[in-house]
């Protein structure tokens, strides 16, 4: 039996055994480039944040069971109107890019991953495909400078040298071309209507999600990465084929020739790197990818989320770049246009961390034995990182032993630079740490071995 594509939301990963390279040499380029921007800064947001639950999903009735939990305040068709409707009232009125932009910059961010479109169909950028819009007159902030978010969010990223990556939903439960309305209410997450029976509407389907692609990779710069939810859309389900590699092939023959596509879990040679989702591979892999996780519990805004600390998110990064990926950390705006408080205060906490460890983090790959209990392993050219996990209270061992590929000529903590004794053998090397003072010690410590 298949495994299933989405289970409560969430995406399952392409088994890293099928990966298939890029074709194209500049891709491949770009593809090792991003693979070492090791951090994103992902976002979810759109008008529906307003009512503090899942983002899309509750709209779909075939997720009900898990996506309506919260869902609860009227009966379940007027709750879902509110939803459509929430566009009407989306005012957030204390956005500021150039603060999410420097805010993210500070805390060691490398690329931005949001979300131009969700699967509501909503489009958080100036397209002229329909008036579901953030610029469209029905939205109280379509006066706002700053309404087309998308471009206002691209402008300032890349003023302060960050990449970009393009969320774009590849179902749209807005779009009359997939939830169609004469074929009445639509029972799952997939097209509502026989796509061999009705050929004419798939393909004006086909049209709309091609031109919405064709805007964002012509009007908005250089994109890093196209990066495809809704995984179900895909041509041996129901027929669901938008037929990706016309557009992405055209996009790459002229706006943009070096542009990586993530198309979730289809496999195949437009899903350039593959994206476990909520969770870390629990082993290290040779082929690219990339987890998207959140600072707190949910992907979109909710009242009541809890979050991460900065300890916390410190060892989910060791995890996730010692075993060879990035991290898609997702933080979701507040309807407002702020960032909520104690996220942004644990994300303060990571970047703080990681001035003193970036070198370790950012362009490593990985590193025989890559982990091992409180330990994470990376490596450049001419140096191997070893980080040890702390608990809350920092605490070192008199000895720290590490396994290594290869010799070592010298070993340095990386938080207070001083030169450390040791000793080798066997493939090990033993640090002598009895000297080394704990004042200032945090999250994690890190070690710097240069290969003799």
């Amino acid at each position: 039996m298949k495994k299933e594509i989405v289970a409560a939301g969430i995406h399952n990963y392409t088994p890293p055994e099928e990966y298939v390279p890029p074709k194209s040499p500049q891709v491949q380029q770009h593809l090792e480039w991003f693979m070492g921007l090791k951090l994103g800064f992902m976002m979810h947001w759109a008008p529906g944040c307003q009512l503090g639950t899942y983002e899309s999903w509750p709209l779909s009735d075939g997720d009900a069971d898990w996506s309506q939990e919260d869902f609860t305040w009227a009966p379940a068709e007027v709750c879902k109107q509110q939803y459509w409707d929430a566009n009407k009232t989306f005012n957030p009125v204390k956005f500021r890019p150039d603060a999410w932009a420097q805010l993210a910059s500070e805390c060691g961010f490398k690329y931005l991953l949001f979300t131009t479109k969700h699967h509501d169909g909503f489009c958080m950028y100036d397209t002229k495909t329909t008036d579901y819009k953030i610029t469209g007159p029905d939205c109280p902030f379509h006066t706002h400078p700053d309404a087309d978010v998308v471009g206002a969010l691209y402008r300032e990223f890349r003023r302060r040298g960050l990449a970009i990556s393009t969320y774009f939903s590849k179902p749209d439960w807005h779009s009359p071309y997939y939830w169609a309305p004469q074929f009445g209410s639509a029972p799952t997450r997939n097209v509502n209507y026989d796509v061999a029976e009705h050929p004419e509407l798939w393909e004006q389907y086909v049209r709309f999600t091609h031109e919405q692609i064709r805007e964002l990779c012509t009007n908005y710069g250089t994109i890093d990465v196209l990066w495809l939810d809704g995984g179900w859309v895909r041509p041996d389900n129901m027929g669901q084929d938008i037929r990706l590699g016309q557009i992405v092939e055209e996009l790459r023959a002229t706006t943009q020739p070096q542009m990586i596509v993530c198309e979730r879990t289809c496999g195949g040679e437009y899903e350039n790197f593959i994206t476990p989702e909520k969770t870390v591979p629990d082993t290290a892999l040779t082929v690219p990818w990339e987890t998207c996780t959140t600072v707190g519990q949910k992907f979109s805004f909710h009242y009541t989320d809890t979050f991460k600390s900065g300890r916390q998110l410190v060892h989910l990064l060791l995890d996730v770049v010692s075993k060879g990926g990035n991290l898609a950390l997702n933080i979701a705006p507040q309807p407002d246009g702020m960032l909520p408080a104690p996220a942004e205060r644990s994300l303060r906490e990571m970047g703080a961390w990681l001035k003193l460890f970036g070198q370790g983090i950012y362009n490593t790959r990985i590193c025989p034995p890559y982990f091992a209990p409180r330990l994470f392993y990376t490596r450049t050219d001419g140096c191997a990182y070893a980080f040890y996990a702390y608990d809350e209270v920092p605490a070192l061992p008199d000895k720290l032993t590490l396994r290594l590929p290869q010799p070592v000529a010298s070993a340095r903590c990386m938080r207070t630079g001083q030169t450390l004794r040791f000793r080798q053998g066997d493939g090990e090397v033993t640090l002598d740490l009895e000297c080394l003072p704990m004042g200032g010690a945090f999250y994690a410590e890190g070690f710097e071995l240069t290969f003799a």
